[in-house]
This record gives structure tokens, C-alpha cells and sequence, in this order.
């Protein structure tokens, strides 16, 4: 049987307007904010050409970590938010998640699907149907 009152939750965000209301839900059902954890994962560094213009992959991990760890914040200012853990990770993003959330003990994953479709989504994959897959503990898809 599934908990339906989980003591830690994860939360990944893509930054997107889905993810941001799937943090709210998660908000929503934990007892207290601390025992949620918005986690965003970016891809590892690999420099290219194309980084020669944009810069952002000749930057240490750590300062990439700082930056996006500012992102997060800038992006849920709310006092509401506060005690909310956030956490930065580097790789791909359902494996990472899954290992996260095994790691931090939580009770429940909550990510949003972005409903594609077609060849879309097999073109892209699908990080939600990957971390159901995965997960040692139950996930929750949010549908739009």
C-alpha cells in the first residue's frame, strides 16, 4: 500500500511551469517544507565549439552547481519556500533522480510528465516513465 502521507519527497525540476506547480503539490503534502527536495539535474560538462561562444561548460562544476542553485532560489522566492532543500546534480537526469531519491530516503517521487507524444517521445525519451522504472520507492505523474 502506498503512503499517502510520505515523510520525505523529491521533486525534480526542469524549470518549467509544470515542474514548478508539481513543487506546490509536493509543498502541499508533506507535514513540513523541510521534508522536501526540489532537485534539478544538468548535464555533465563536455566542452565543444559551440562552448567556445557560450562559455558555460569551461565553468568548474562547482561554480555551475552555485549558479543553478541560485536559479532554484531566484525562481521559488516565496517564504514558503524556505526550508525547502535544493539539490544540484550532474548527469542524466532519471538515473540521477532515482539515485537521489534512494540516497535522501525519500518516501515519494512527484515529477510532472510533459505529455509528449509520437515521435517526440521516442525521439526524447521519457525521464518520468524512466524514473518509475527505476525508482526503489513509489512516483507520482503528474499529468497536465
Amino acid at each position: 500500500m502506498v503512503a499517502l502521507n510520505p515523510k520525505r519527497v523529491l521533486v525534480p525540476t526542469d524549470f518549467s511551469d509544470e515542474a514548478t506547480k508539481a513543487v506546490d503539490d509536493g509543498l502541499n503534502l508533506v507535514d513540513n517544507p523541510n521534508q522536501l527536495t526540489v532537485v534539478h539535474v544538468a548535464p555533465q560538462a563536455v566542452p565543444s565549439e559551440e562552448d567556445l561562444v557560450v562559455g558555460w561548460n569551461f565553468e568548474s562544476q562547482e561554480n555551475r552547481e552555485q549558479r543553478l542553485l541560485e536559479m532554484l532560489r531566484a525562481k521559488f522566492p516565496d517564504k514558503k519556500y524556505a526550508d525547502v532543500h535544493f539539490q544540484v546534480l550532474f548527469g542524466t537526469p532519471a538515473t540521477e533522480i532515482v539515485k537521489f531519491a534512494e540516497k535522501d530516503h525519500a518516501d515519494l517521487i512527484m515529477l510532472p510528465s510533459h505529455g509528449r507524444q509520437g515521435l517526440a517521445r521516442l525521439m526524447i525519451g521519457s525521464v518520468a516513465e524512466r524514473v518509475v522504472r527505476l525508482a526503489h520507492c513509489p512516483v507520482l505523474v503528474l499529468r497536465e
